[in-house]
């Protein structure tokens, strides 16, 4: 039995539908940024990869929550 996810990992499956990149890719994409603060790496997303607000915001919360290890 799987709970179904929860946070911003919610918003995942309709990321990879919408852009068509596995959650991967933009982890990385993330991680290869040389920006580091959570707003900056949001509004990078949106004007260079034209995600929307709600999935750039999920996207840089996971990957930040996990690099750091919460």
């Amino acid at each position: 039995m799987t709970d179904a996810a929860k946070g911003p990992a919610s918003y995942f499956p309709s990321i990879e539908k919408k852009y068509g990149r596995p959650i991967s890719e933009w982890k990385e994409l993330i991680r290869s940024s040389p920006l580091v603060r959570h707003m900056e790496l949001v509004a990078w997303l949106k004007t260079e990869h034209g995600l929307g607000h709600g999935h750039a915001n999920a996207l840089v919360a996971h990957t930040l929550a996990e690099d750091s290890g919460k």
